[in-house]
């Protein structure tokens, strides 16, 4: 609002006079100048923001006084085209104060032109906008290179370039803190690359300099004067001769309070930081740290897809990426290269009776192991569970068959595993490039069928890969899909043998059902084939099951036909025991089928009843519960704990046949099938002794009091008709429930 006659005579004031007390008392700066640009009046503002009094300034124009080293030249020419064309204009540039501090302002400028149109005077009046621009300009930047994915190294010389842009006095640096707590530099461009190179590594600490104090105790070290700081003594002497003469060291810290490194301003005079400092840093501070975080989180990331969790070795991507490069630089240089697969022996066992937490201990053991063992240049990765793989480059067979030894004897090492000691074994398979494949996955794969030989061959040794091998593998991967087929179609069966009880007479005590596989051009197969195939190719399960359900179904026939069975006895694995619904499955297929709990007979091995784990103790309690019998199959030849024996819900064990074909021949195997009756004894367990060959087998046994026999003597198994014959041309055998 124009003051009018009326307030100007209110105040004591011309109009004139309170024009000047409000322009002279403002904080923005207010210039006059005449036609020819040149300064003929400036306020107190002006003196107050740039320093400069008007007897200093005066005929003078203001871009020969204000700009400096980084003035853009642009900006300064497009206001002496308005100047000169008598327009208004409004323009944000970098000046410098008399003491040489940059400083950004917003000039706005107007020309005055007397009531003949005559420009008389022109008008500047600028605004101090150094931090909001300092924060727009560095955000820019900073967030610039970050998103086109600079290196970090170069998004940290950008902040410290454009610090030393804004502070001529001052040189900037940033500084990484690794895992390890050392100083890792990351920037400092007005700095030579000798004093990085002195700093790397420094371990964080009270007296290291101001940096390693900083990021040490995540609070900022201000050392005014670095001769006579003790903190610096030991490394002051090259800062000094490169003229740094004070440090203000500030740690850089994540969202959660972790120090990521620091940033430092070095002067070269002794000085502490002024306010203006102090706000320029808190920005850098700021964006430093969204730049390491988002740094870590980058590297996290690269991680976790690249690199095994567990045992910190490249995962199979990664694996295969190096391997690649190492192949294409053999077969330029011409030079051969081993491919390893290794696969530790018996791991499961580990997983089975201590748990997984110490299967995960023996597998980042034996992944520093391998790592000891091997050169920079070698390449070795964790696949997946207990499967290794190994590229050495520039190796032949003989250097391939030397370090595979070396392996195999550096894993033997005695180690423990939860509270298991062990001397850990392993299969190695090698493969050759050229001779064994051209590609990553063709020596992978052909390593891996050469490991599979060695551990069908018992395990602990090396086996180089041959022809032989590929075509032995894929007619087993042949069979494998045959067995899918076989099982989804019904073309599995189950043939059922008998067992019998003598204690009077001589009566049919049970079936056990037993799977056969009758492929229409091999012809029969082997269980001990398929149902090892079956575990490893993740059928094993669905085996399970069926076997379950069919077995139950056959009985639930002989019920209705009044076929006198009394029981039938099924085996699952381990795997059917550690899925939690299998008592509820259970429980549904005898309840569908019309069958009493107490008609099933459920055999387990020793390592799957002693494996003290949780789900599958659960698992055998619940069937205990339902009324299903438990029994132990082949006892004696695990690795039993009568202290866990006795604690187990089952009523009964079964004799491996290996004592029993022994029994003639050998007194120990008589001296160890006595205990094990007497243990059945005592704990009120049925014993059923298999492989019941011969009358003189059958005479021992019963003289030692082993009344339930199964084997050949009395019958092989038996097709479901088949089975019904024997009972009917077999008048010996009676029917006792």
């Amino acid at each position: 609002m124009k003051p009018t006659a009326a307030t100007a005579r209110y105040s004591g004031l011309s109009s004139a006079e309170e024009v000047s007390l409000v322009v002279g008392r403002s904080d923005n700066a207010v210039v006059i100048c005449d036609p020819q640009a040149r300064i003929t009046y400036t306020n107190s503002g002006f003196a107050s923001m740039l320093g400069y009094t008007l007897e200093e300034v005066a005929g003078r124009r203001p871009s020969d006084i204000l700009a400096g080293p980084h003035t853009d030249g642009q900006t300064l020419e497009y206001i002496r085209s308005r100047i000169a064309s008598r327009e208004s204009y409004r323009a944000e540039i970098l000046v410098y104060t008399k003491a040489g501090v940059p400083m950004w302002i917003s000039a706005v400028v107007n020309p005055i032109s007397d009531p003949a149109g005559n420009l008389t005077h022109i008008l500047g009046v600028y605004t101090d906008i150094t931090q909001s621009k300092i924060h727009e300009v560095l955000h820019r930047k900073v967030l610039d290179a970050m998103v086109n994915e600079c290196p970090i190294q170069e998004v940290m010389n950008v902040v410290c370039r454009e610090v030393e842009k804004i502070l001529p006095d001052v040189t900037a640096s940033v500084i990484g803190v690794d895992a390890e707590c050392r100083l890792r530099p990351l920037a400092a461009p007005g700095l030579p690359e000798s004093l990085a190179a002195f700093i790397d590594g420094l371990e964080c600490g009270p007296m290291v300099g101001a940096c390693g104090s900083a990021a040490w105790s995540g609070q900022p070290v201000i050392t005014p004067d670095i001769a006579n700081d003790p903190r610096w003594e030991p490394y002051k002497a090259p800062f000094l001769a490169l003229g740094l003469r004070a440090c203000w060291s500030s740690p850089i810290k994540s969202s959660d309070a972790r120090v990521l490194g620091t940033f430092a301003l070095y002067y070269r005079e002794r000085r502490e930081p002024d306010a203006f400092h102090l706000r320029v840093v808190d920005l850098c501070l700021h964006l430093c740290a969204l730049a390491l975080e988002r740094e870590r989180t980058k590297a996290h990331v690269h991680k976790l897809a690249y690199y095994d969790t567990l045992t910190g070795l490249p995962n199979r991507v990664l694996f295969s990426g190096k391997a690649e490069q190492t192949l294409l630089a053999a077969a330029h240089a011409d030079s051969p290269a081993a491919f390893m697969f290794i696969d530790i022996d018996r791991f499961k066992r580990v997983n089975d009776t201590q748990g997984h937490s110490a299967g995960d201990s023996l597998l980042r053991d034996i992944a520093q192991r391998l790592t000891l063992e091997l050169r920079s240049v070698d390449i070795v990765a964790r696949l997946a569970g207990d499967e290794f793989a190994i590229v050495v480059p520039d190796c032949t067979a003989d250097q391939a068959a030397d370090l595979a030894d070396r392996i195999l004897v550096r894993l033997s090492e005695p180690t423990t595993a939860g509270r298991m000691a062990l001397n850990p074994s392993a299969s190695i398979g090698i493969a050759i490039f050229p001779n064994d494949g051209w590609d990553v996955d063709t020596l992978l794969r052909h390593s891996d069928i050469a490991m599979y030989r060695a551990k069908s061959e018992g395990g602990g040794r090396i086996v180089f890969y041959s022809g032989e091998m590929n075509r032995a593998m894929q007619e087993r991967l042949a069979l494998e899909s045959a067995l899918r087929d076989a099982l989804r179609a019904g073309e599995l069966q189950l043939h059922y043998q008998p067992q019998i009880d003598s204690t009077d007479g001589l009566h049919l005590h049970g079936v056990e059902a037993l799977l056969r596989w009758h492929h229409p051009q091999i012809g029969e197969i082997s269980p001990s084939t398929f149902v090892p195939m079956a575990e490893e190719c993740g059928l094993i399960d669905e085996l399970g099951r069926w076997t379950l359900e069919r077995a139950c179904q056959q009985l639930a026939d002989w019920r209705k036909r009044q076929v006198p069975v009394p029981r039938v006895s099924i085996n699952l694995s381990a795997i059917n025991f550690e899925r939690l619904d299998l008592p509820e499955y259970i429980s549904a297929v005898v309840q569908a089928c019309g069958l009493q709990p107490g008609d099933l007979v459920v055999e387990v091995t020793e390592s799957v009843m002693l494996a003290q784990k949780p789900s599958v103790l659960a698992n055998i309690d619940a069937i205990h519960r339902l009324g299903i019998q438990l029994s132990i199959d082949d006892f004696g030849t695990g690795y039993s704990s009568l202290s866990h024996i006795h604690r187990l819900p089952i009523s009964e064990i079964k004799l491996d046949m290996s004592f029993v074909r022994d029994l003639e021949t050998s007194e120990s195997a008589r001296a160890l099938t006595t205990s094990i009756l007497r243990i059945g004894e005592s704990l009120r367990l049925t014993v059923v002794a298999e492989g019941v060959e011969t009358q003189a087998q059958r005479d021992l046994l019963a003289d030692l009091n082993c009344h339930v026999l199964q084997g050949y003597l009395f019958s092989r198994a038996l097709s479901p008709s088949s089975l019904e014959r024997w009972i009917i041309d077999t008048p010996a055998i009676g029917h006792r429930r």
